[in-house]
């Protein structure tokens, strides 16, 4: 069975920096796009970053670009985010997900684009 598992998250100060993990098993995903979305109390689930296969491109959404870096290694079946210099409104629930599209190579941005979700971590910035 495919599963994704998000590590990483947790409590940190306004300014300061944290590396969320992905882990994918039952499948790679070598060739597949993957990504990360964020969910709020209260809000919609919103995109943050995704990577294609190979790394070719990756895609930020405006409020995290220049902050935030997604990569993934794929000898490990594993995507990253390293957040730097968050922010109060980064506090969400961070969710990976993997596209099961293997034709796809633009990344994509769209929930619908993605087949595969984890279950997500927490993460709280305090002001």
């Amino acid at each position: 069975q495919v599963q994704l598992v998000e590590s990483g998250g947790g409590l940190v100060q306004a300014g300061g920096s944290l590396r969320l993990s992905c882990a994918a098993s039952g499948r790679t995903f070598i060739n597949n796009a993957m990504g990360w979305f964020r969910q709020a109390p209260g809000k919609e689930r919103e995109f943050v970053a995704a990577v294609t296969r190979n790394s070719y491109s990756t895609y930020y959404a405006d409020s995290v670009k220049g902050r935030f870096t997604i990569s993934r290694d794929n000898s490990k079946n594993t995507l990253y985010l390293q957040m730097n210099s968050l922010k109060p409104e980064d506090t969400a629930v961070y969710i990976c997900a993997a596209d099961g599209d293997v034709r796809r190579w633009s990344p994509p941005r769209a929930s619908r684009e993605y087949d595969y979700w984890g279950q997500g971590t927490q993460v709280t910035v305090s002001s």
